[in-house]
């Protein structure tokens, strides 16, 4: 990928770079294109597009997904604002907070129970505020957005999401099952680097389509 006008810091360029997008399987696109169909009809109708990306603890996964649509979002000139939630409260998981500080985030931690993280991935853009809460707390929206399911166990114990226009299936292996192995720091990266992947093949997918207007 090569960078667009948008200003990132240096490590989180190369990251973006490194990303690849043909590793996504063909059936992986189907579902993919629910989401993408959802962004295009808001943007072509002039609304504004809110993705509440969830899953069970808000821990890893979701927040994965928070954090890397906003950036794909603004990489592609896309408007969109991306949160998060579950529907149990624990914290924002240290070992995915490490995560993206090794892919290039500049992050802050203020608390010490359920800390806020300010991430910036830009000078020229305020940090995402992120933090585990469930996903119809106070500083998420309460209409008007996609409700983006990131994991069975959410979608199985989450059956309503009340003011959600669309529920989108994008499940993802949990890197929590190789907490404590030797593998640990390898499938977080694997996993933040698959939703990255993802979440750029969407919103470029948008982008490339109001290119060809």
């Amino acid at each position: 990928m090569t960078e667009q006008t948008k200003s990132f810091f240096k490590p989180l360029t190369k990251t973006i770079e490194s990303l690849s997008t043909g590793q996504i399987t063909e059936e992986r696109k189907v579902q993919l294109q629910v989401l993408i169909n959802y962004i295009s009809e808001k943007y072509a109708n002039g609304q504004e597009i809110k993705l509440n990306f969830i899953c069970t603890h808000n821990s890893r996964r979701s927040q994965f997904g928070q954090i890397w649509a906003q950036v794909a979002a603004y990489y592609n000139g896309i408007e969109a604002k991306c949160y998060s939630g579950g529907t149990e409260i624990t914290a924002f998981n240290e070992k995915a907070v490490s995560t993206l500080k090794n892919a290039g985030f500049k992050i802050a931690m203020k608390g010490d129970e359920n800390p806020l993280y300010d991430v910036f991935y830009s000078e020229d853009v305020a940090p995402v505020g992120m933090f585990s809460k469930v996903y119809d707390d106070a500083t998420n929206p309460t209409s008007g957005f996609a409700a983006v399911m990131t994991c069975s166990h959410a979608e199985e114990n989450c059956p309503f999401v009340a003011g959600t226009e669309k529920r989108i299936s994008l499940n993802y292996d949990d890197p929590k099952e190789f907490d404590g192995t030797a593998q640990e720091v390898a499938k977080y990266h694997e996993r933040s680097m698959q939703i990255a992947s993802e979440m750029f093949y969407v919103f470029s997918q948008i982008s490339n389509k109001l290119k060809s207007f």
